[in-house]
């Protein structure tokens, strides 16, 4: 048994989050942690709400609410859309415990020993109407180098460019469309260039997916070092003297934020109550870490991250010790997604182009939803979310082959037997075993697939075996085998044997089914486990309470393994009731209306907004 990490983009808690963000970071991450398990390794996936920082400031005063009140709204509505999904987290935590705030400030105290973080000034991007610092990712304008339109403070998506605020031609704030100020104050900064060459020497030994090595590389034409405290009052205080009372300077978002899977791992073990059993991932240099995320992320995981690591672990240019939480392991692999539209449009909240994660669960089974964004999402290329396509999957694919094939090999034992029938090897065909040896060896193509972070492909591959299923049935007709029970019994034996296989192929995607099918073939038990949310108190402050989603996920006790299981003769098997149902086609016409008013509500809300906004400037 192996140890495998699998670390999850931490979802930002300013809103509910939509179906574009859980193809990037959600579905990808459960299906791969789920066959880790199967495999029988001992999986961590962790992640939580990312809370801090001024977009968090900017929606809370919008709602008339403090920040960690609107944090606290926020994280209780992801962590239910997320167990919901039947993300099978072992801890899905937030970034305003104590426990996190402790970690992130004893990275910070050791990469400042180390000489990775030093004192020094810049100019800071200032809200005129407000007084408040205004976050890079909220500041937009022409991009010095391509000069492409819409380039954000940070970085240019156009040309893949990393930018200060300060060097946009003609920025502009997208809060309120005001021309920002810049002052020159006094921050931390963590010295990317003294970790460059370690950072780039490490990368050029990965293989990742082409588009994640070449951006990652790329990250490296010019580094520069990047401030990590802002002038703001909502963050984790920086731990230095005469820096850790000030109410307005703060560490930022980002450099707190990806430290935040390293917590979460510790806050897990001591809620084990073995507060040392994180290190098993983290020190271990056997341990594979595998990150999750949507390409947005990329140069936090890849260059933000690791040089973190780096800085902590004293392997920059100019070397330093290893702090009490080290050796750190950097990351085995970024996995990162492409971006999903909608109906030929950008996701975008405030646009109202959106499906919220609650909302499509409200209306369609949570596993026609895994499934079509394993079958269609943007693993390696942008893809298109339409209502069409999702419908139409689901019903050809879920429903017609899949749900129908589990139903009718279910019935005809239940109308001819009531029970697994034994297997009669005098009777076998090579069709026969032709079928139970193909449904075989698809562990090893599907788990292969998985492994290399091709799920699309694992995914079709298991369909495949599906798609045989039916053809198998079709050929030996069952229904008309009416003299001969040795041979039925081996028939409906073979087939409820490859239909188990199958199963288990397609439980790291669809586990909800996985379960239904599972009993419907006289399974008992746990075969599929689902997470839970449960309320947890922190652990370092008394009266702090929020939601954590967690799971029972164990081998052989609420996990089946990754093979073949002999199907038991005997097990009752029970009238079936259906495992997916058809969607109706006049769906697709209601959902199109329904995201049309949305559209059309929500560029109203937005014109009559930034008109108030323009009005009060005008005044002021």
């Amino acid at each position: 048994m192996s140890h495998v990490l699998v670390n999850v983009a931490w979802p930002y808690a300013n809103g509910p989050r939509h179906i574009g963000h859980v193809a990037g970071f959600g579905v990808p991450s459960d299906v791969y942690a789920r066959y880790e398990r199967m495999k029988g390794n001992d999986v961590l996936m962790v992640s939580g709400t990312d809370e801090h920082g001024t977009p968090i400031l900017v929606e809370a005063e919008k709602e008339g609410l403090t920040a960690q009140e609107l944090a606290n709204r926020y994280n209780r509505v992801i962590a239910k859309d997320l167990c919901d999904l039947g993300l099978s987290y072992d801890l899905f935590t937030r970034t305003t415990t104590g426990n996190h705030e402790h970690v992130v400030q004893e990275m910070f105290k050791q990469c400042l020993e180390n000489g990775y973080i030093y004192k020094g000034t810049q100019q800071v991007a200032i809200s005129p109407s407000t007084g408040r610092t205004l976050p890079d990712r909220y500041i937009e304008g022409e991009c010095p180098i391509c000069h492409a339109e819409g380039a954000r403070g940070d970085q240019c998506d156009a040309c893949g460019n990393e930018l200060d605020p300060d060097e946009l031609i003609n920025p502009v704030s997208k809060i309120n469309g005001e021309t920002p100020r810049f002052e020159q104050t006094e921050h931390y900064f963590l010295d990317l260039p003294a970790l460059a060459e370690a950072n780039k020497a490490w990368l050029e030994t990965r293989s990742w997916r082409t588009n994640v090595i070449n951006f990652s590389l790329g990250l490296f034409k010019e580094v520069k070092p990047r401030a990590i405290t802002r002038d703001i009052d909502w963050g984790i205080p920086v731990p230095v003297k005469d820096w850790i009372d000030n109410p307005n300077k703060k560490l930022y978002v980002w450099f707190d934020a990806v430290i935040g899977y390293l917590s979460a791992s510790i806050e897990w073990a001591r809620r084990q109550g073995d507060p040392e059993k994180w290190r098993e991932w983290w020190n271990d240099p056997s341990c594979p870490a595998y990150y999750f995320m949507g390409k947005d992320n990329i140069t936090f995981h890849s260059q933000i991250w690791p040089s973190e690591m780096l800085a902590y672990n004293g392997k920059g240019s100019k070397g330093g010790e290893t702090g009490p939480m080290g050796p750190l392991n950097l990351p085995e692999q970024v996995v990162a997604s492409e971006f999903m539209t909608m109906e030929g449009k950008k996701f975008s909240s405030s646009r109202g182009i959106v499906i919220y994660v609650k909302d499509i669960l409200a209306r369609y089974p949570v596993d026609a939803v895994r499934y079509y964004i394993s079958v269609a999402g943007p693993e390696s290329s942008d893809s298109d979310f339409t209502w069409a396509e999702f419908v139409r999957h689901n019903n050809e694919e879920l429903a017609s082959s899949w749900g129908n094939l589990v139903n009718r090999v279910a019935n005809l034992i239940n109308k001819n037997f009531g029970e697994i029938p034994p297997l009669d090897e005098d009777s076998m065909t090579n069709e026969d075993r032709g079928l139970l040896e193909e449904a075989s060896a698809a562990f090893d193509v599907v788990g292969s697939s998985i492994e290399t972070h091709h799920q699309k492909h694992a995914l079709s591959e298991a369909m495949r075996v599906v798609g045989d299923i039916n053809k198998y049935i079709s050929a030996t007709e069952p229904w008309k085998i009416k003299d001969d029970q040795a041979r039925l019994g081996t028939v409906l034996h073979v087939a409820a044997q490859a239909v188990s296989d199958a199963n288990h192929l397609l439980a790291p995607f669809l586990p909800h089914s996985a379960q239904k099918v599972w009993e419907a073939l006289g399974g008992t038990g746990t075969f599929s486990p689902l997470p839970e949310l449960k309320e947890v108190e922190d652990l370092d402050k008394p009266g702090f309470t929020y939601p954590i989603i967690t799971g029972d996920y164990e081998l052989g006790v609420n996990v089946h393994p990754w093979k073949s299981e002999a199907i038991e003769v005997g097990a009752m098997v029970p009238k079936p009731a259906p495992i997916f149902a058809k969607i109706p086609t006049e769906a697709v016409e209601e959902e199109l209306a329904r995201f049309d008013e949305a559209l059309a509500a929500r560029r109203a809300a937005e014109a009559e907004r930034l008109a108030a906004e323009k009005a009060k400037l005008a005044a002021e």
